[in-house]
Formats: structure tokens, C-alpha cells, sequence
């Protein structure tokens, strides 16, 4: 069964001359010494796409940069899903006999490496080509049209969503290398810049430098993988048949099925949080809120570090930030470090089992994995 053995960051922010490579090559240096491995360990290598550096061959590019000969070279591309697809391959690899230790890489320069309009252009061709992209929209807007309907259907307000930023960067405030760590009220979310009715600045997650590795083997390791899934049931939100089930709860309940546990099980929560609104639906979708109570449950402390469900203690992508597909990857890494005891001080004890989910896209793709204490 496969073990996370290891996990590196090289905290988020902006980290000016420093390029996607660098990122890398520090984020999987850091993992290979928790770990306790050399480079020389490592036979396997799956990473992920970078926006500021589109190599055809990424994975046989950083191999030859950071001194590995592996047997197995993937980079993989699934959005936002890209961190928890790249490890649950990791595992299924690693499960097969194919390679015995991988190391498991997304890092980029997204926040110096290219200009604002860039990112904003590159990211809005998630869209569809006829349907969408023409009418001038991005992400922040179809993610917009998610939340207007949310908050039409349950009767619920842009405070409520809210709730979900003052959490994050709360949690951010005892993360070493959170690139937003400054506590902020349902006010102050109110307040800030419109985005993309009813999203606001504080909605949205910071575009970030940084990067994030692991170290996914067949020996046995501090976290183990227990269970996986995926579900893809739309890439375009303009063709999503049901904008309540995306796929994220079909997800998740394979996942569940392979570990042989339930919702209930769970004590530890790692979840994506691009949006306020991402946050709120899929914690609802996949059954750890009831539909329309996921910012109460945030309100009373339930998703707090005293909470029955501690969620997203590193901050998150909305406060430890968004470097693309290092921002997923550290969802993964704060749950391994919870389990193993290596979470500093936003440990939370006693954590034995962890639910992580990716969304990619606009809720396009998903990938869930469970994660117990070996």
C-alpha cells in the first residue's frame, strides 16, 4: 500500500528572479529531507504543468535539471485537480510494483513570472472556444454565476460566503510561508474590490510564487494512501447538467469505498478553496455539510482547529495561496504533516484520518483521496 513519506514547500508569495524549475528543485529538496531520502532514492517522477514554463516534456526536463534517472516520467495536467491526480498516480503506480519511490512535484512562478493579462488570458481558456471565452468572461466570472445561483437557491448573502475567507486567513496566521496572513472580518471581505458580482477581492484566492513535492512510496511512511477517486462529468460550465452535483460526491464516495470508511470517520479536512464559493459547494456536495449550512458549520467553529472537522489549517488557497498546481499539492502536504505529527504549531492532535479533494476547472474535474496514520 502506498505511504506518503515526505513533504517539502517553499512557502508562498512572491519570490521575485526565482523560476519555475527553482521552485521545484527547492520544494522536492525539502521533501527528499523529510523524507530521510538522497536523490539516488528516487525512481519514479510525476509533476505537474506550469503556465510560465509550457515545456512539451516538464517531467524529463526537471529530472535532468535536479540529477534523477527514473524508471517512470509523467507530467499530468487536470487543473486545479492536478496536486491529489498526480499523487493518487503516484500511488497507483507505486501499488503496482512499477516504481518504489516517486517523487511528486508542482511548482511555478505564477505571480512574477508573467503579467497580470497574461494570467488572465491563459486562465480564461478554460472556457469554451464559442460558448464562453467570446463573451469575455474569467474564471472569477464562472465561478460568479456559481455563487449567484448558490446564494438565489438557499437564501443565504455574500456575508455568509465570507465566512470561509476570515477562516482561511485566520488558519494562514500560524503557517510559516502563507502568502496572505493578516486576520480580516466578514467586513472587511464585504468591503474589498468587486471581482465578479457577488465575488469580491477577499473571495478569491491570491495568485502566487511557490511550489510543493512529495515523496509517495511503497515502503511504509507516516500517511497512508487508503483510498482514491475521481469523476469528470463536464469541462464546460455552460454544459454542466446539474450545477449541485458536479461530480465531487461521486468522487469522494469511491474514494471512501476503497478505504473501507465513511464521512464519519473522517477528523481532518483538506478541501480546495479558490473561491469562497468552491469551498462552500463542495463541502456540501461531498456530504461533510448539509446543502446551504456549510457557513454556519464555519460560524460555529466546527471547521476550526477545536472544531469536530479542522479544515484547510494551513490556510488554504484563499490565505497560504495559489501557484497553480502546487496550490492543490499543499492541500495534500498539510494533511500528510497533520497526520504525521509535523504540522508545528497548528498541529492538531489526535488526527487519524483525512479526507483531500482537487476541483479543476470550473468544478470540471475531481479527484478525492483518503488519507490515514500509518
Amino acid at each position: 500500500m502506498a505511504h506518503i513519506a515526505g513533504a517539502g514547500d517553499t512557502g508562498f508569495g512572491r519570490h521575485e528572479g526565482r523560476t519555475t524549475i527553482d521552485l521545484m528543485t527547492e520544494a522536492a529538496t525539502v521533501a527528499l529531507a523529510d523524507a530521510g531520502l538522497a536523490r539516488g532514492d528516487i525512481d519514479g517522477l510525476v509533476c505537474g504543468y506550469s503556465t510560465t514554463h509550457p515545456h512539451l516534456m516538464l517531467a524529463t526536463v526537471f529530472a535532468e535539471h535536479f540529477g534523477l534517472e527514473p524508471v517512470y516520467a509523467h507530467a499530468v495536467q487536470a487543473g486545479g485537480a492536478t496536486g491529489c491526480a498526480m499523487t493518487m498516480l503516484a500511488a497507483r503506480l507505486v501499488d503496482a510494483g512499477q516504481c518504489r519511490r516517486i517523487l511528486v512535484v508542482g511548482a511555478e512562478n505564477r505571480a512574477t513570472g508573467q503579467s497580470r493579462d497574461s494570467a488572465i488570458q491563459t486562465l480564461a481558456q478554460v472556457g469554451h472556444p464559442d460558448f464562453e471565452v467570446p463573451y469575455g468572461a474569467t474564471i472569477p466570472a464562472y465561478y460568479a454565476l456559481l455563487a449567484s445561483r448558490y446564494l438565489h437557491v438557499h437564501g443565504l448573502t455574500e456575508a455568509d460566503l465570507a465566512e470561509f475567507a476570515v477562516l482561511m486567513r485566520r488558519h494562514a496566521a500560524n503557517c510559516p510561508g502563507a502568502h496572505q496572513s493578516a486576520p480580516i472580518t466578514v467586513a472587511d471581505v464585504l468591503a474589498s474590490k468587486p471581482i465578479a458580482r457577488p465575488l469580491k477581492l477577499l473571495d478569491c484566492c491570491p495568485i502566487s510564487d511557490g511550489g510543493v513535492a512529495l515523496v509517495v512510496q511503497r515502503d511504509e511512511g507516516a500517511a497512508r494512501i487508503a483510498g482514491m477517486g475521481q469523476a469528470h462529468r463536464h469541462q464546460h460550465i455552460s454544459h454542466a447538467a446539474d450545477l449541485t452535483v458536479t461530480g465531487a460526491g461521486e468522487a469522494a464516495g469511491r474514494a471512501f469505498a476503497e478505504a473501507g470508511c465513511r464521512r464519519d470517520d473522517v477528523d481532518f479536512l483538506a478541501v480546495y478553496d479558490s473561491f469562497t464559493i468552491t469551498l462552500t459547494m463542495l463541502l456540501e456536495e461531498i456530504g461533510f455539510a448539509p446543502r446551504g449550512g456549510a457557513a454556519g458549520m464555519a460560524r460555529d467553529g466546527s471547521f476550526g482547529p477545536d472544531g469536530r472537522l479542522p479544515l484547510n489549517t494551513h490556510g488554504g488557497l484563499l490565505a497560504f495561496g495559489h501557484c497553480g498546481v502546487g496550490g492543490g499539492m499543499a492541500h495534500v502536504a498539510e494533511a500528510y504533516r497533520q497526520l504525521a505529527g509535523k504540522a508545528g504549531a497548528r498541529q492538531v492532535a489526535g488526527r487519524r484520518t483525512a479526507f483531500v479533494h482537487g476541483d479543476g476547472g470550473v468544478m470540471s474535474s475531481h479527484v478525492s483521496l483518503v488519507l490515514r496514520a500509518a
